[in-house]
């Protein structure tokens, strides 16, 4: 999956950047790190055009401003972000999976497997990264592999996930209880009938009912 999933994974990593460096380019990166795609494009490519930019600062600039122009549905400019990005950190689990999930909504879902099989290396009980590889695995038509995916990324993610399950499977006619974020035989039923459709999609279209980290 990839939407607003990297966010709060992104504003961590920035932690690891320094204060010192973060009050350098205050405003900047903020509106890159803001949940607003058009001031997260506009903060991320201040940064990205600012010399002397730490290395570490322009890959989360590249892949926050490839998140955002992912959410609005722009993803052959998110891939090139993401290529950037991994340019310069070739181990950044974030980019490698929504550049996956780029591939994956662009028609493409092979060429997104290496990327995705990289960032569950390195992040391997990442439920994004579960999911990503899941729609992949449903979308070349194997369906037990997509199932098994699902199924961890529920078992990993906790409640969220089985929520947002939960809401996408009601979407699709398969669920009918409660979302209250139990993994229930109810929805593991419903899960295994919708991996069997390469069609059904388990994430919801509501973006409410998505989890706003990653």
């Amino acid at each position: 999956m990839a939407y607003a999933r990297t966010f709060a994974a992104a504003a961590a990593m920035l932690g690891f950047l320094g204060v010192a460096a973060l009050a350098a380019v205050d405003d900047p990166m903020l509106d890159c790190l803001s949940e607003d795609n058009q001031r997260r494009i506009s903060g991320c490519s201040t940064l990205i055009d600012t010399p002397g930019l730490p290395q570490e600062q322009r890959s989360l600039a590249h892949g926050m401003r490839a998140l955002a122009y992912s959410l609005l549905g722009l993803f052959d400019k998110a891939l090139q972000d993401y290529d950037e990005a991994l340019k310069i950190n070739p181990d950044y689990p974030l980019a490698l999976n929504n550049r996956a999930w780029s591939y994956y909504k662009l028609g493409r879902p092979r060429d997104g497997i290496a990327d995705v099989e990289k960032a569950l290396q390195i992040s391997p009980a990442s439920p994004y990264a579960l999911d990503t590889r899941a729609h992949i695995r449903q979308a070349l038509g194997d369906a037990k592999a997509a199932f098994d995916d699902y199924d961890l990324a529920m078992r990993a993610g906790g409640t969220p996930i089985v929520k947002m399950y939960q809401c996408g499977l009601r979407s699709q006619g398969l669920y009918f209880g409660a979302v209250d974020g139990v993994y229930s035989t109810s929805v593991e039923h419903a899960m295994r009938t919708c991996t069997g459709n390469q069609q059904c999609d388990p994430l919801p279209s509501d973006s409410e009912c998505r989890p706003e980290v990653s």
